[in-house]
């Protein structure tokens, strides 16, 4: 294991052996580092009261850990608290023993956390006590580089994977449920009935969704939607709407006429679009 003394130690004054040693240390450091800087970016905070351990910390990640963007530090629990609560958040570097209370104190205050916590301690006792509270790692001081950056990828690796289930969910397409949508939201996504759709509105890249009482506003094109509800009656009427056959009340003849949706909403229907929406009823 390489430890921070051995990789600021000066080769100056010392054996030919040692220097390899050193060396061999420093090659492994500069492998797992471009490891790293294939993995994604990740968000951190660091709790921690001791100054000169908040320093140290933040030299390390920023010259051993590349793929770490610390975006604040905080020496109490009301800050580190502030600090969470106010930024989108990867993983949390956190102290055990602090001022006014420890890390479980706080922790307990974020019942409901999307992010990854590595504690960081000069004490092994609390070790058991961060299993049960979900921590990905457990460094003990003095920080080991090597174990710092195993953390990081470690991580950076949960990360992934969470993010990788997320791209499967939380886009707009049908799930295993039968006649079911998610769409992606903010702290989710929300699952809709297909048969709920009345219409679909292309507004640029993006496309409003009418349900009866609600619009919802999704991060997809029209063509998108064309395709992934071509498995059921629907409709591409116009280039900016795409209506629920199962919802129109009332075609008005016309070059192409249009149709009279059950909420009320008149929709042109294009000259192009008029044999296939006529084919519906045929």
């Amino acid at each position: 294991m390489v430890r921070a003394l051995w990789w600021y130690s000066p080769l100056r004054g010392t054996n030919k052996k040692t220097q390899m040693l050193r060396l061999v240390g420093q090659r492994g450091l500069t492998e797992k580092q471009e490891t790293q800087n294939f993995r994604m970016k990740l968000n951190a905070i660091i709790v921690e009261d001791e100054v000169n351990s908040r320093e140290i910390l933040r030299n390390y990640l920023a010259k051993y850990c590349p793929t770490v963007n610390l975006v604040g530090e905080a020496a109490t629990i009301k800050e580190g608290l502030a600090l969470i609560n106010n930024n989108d958040l990867d993983v949390l570097f956190l102290d055990v023993e602090m001022p006014f209370g420890n890390a479980f104190d706080l922790l307990d205050q974020l019942p409901d956390r999307n992010f990854e916590t590595v504690f960081v301690t000069a004490y092994n006792q609390y070790a058991v006590d961060a299993l049960n509270a979900h921590a990905a790692y457990y460094l003990m001081k003095p920080i080991s580089i090597d174990e710092l950056i195993k953390a990081v990828s470690y991580v950076a690796e949960i990360r992934e994977k969470e993010k990788e289930i997320e791209d499967r969910v939380l886009i707009p397409k049908f799930n295993k449920v039968d006649g079911k949508i998610t769409l992606p939201q903010q702290d989710g996504f929300q699952v809709l009935n297909v048969a709920d759709i009345l219409y679909c509105k292309a507004d640029d890249n993006y496309t409003e969704l009418y349900l009866e009482k609600q619009k919802i506003l999704v991060s997809k094109t029209l063509k998108y939607f064309e395709e992934a509800l071509s498995g059921y009656t629907f409709a591409r009427v116009h280039k900016s709407y795409l209506v629920n056959v199962n919802e129109i009340v009332k075609y008005k003849k016309g070059k192409g006429g249009s149709v009279v949706i059950s909420n009320g909403k008149e929709i042109m229907v294009s000259a192009s679009k008029k044999k296939d929406l006529l084919s519906f009823f045929e």
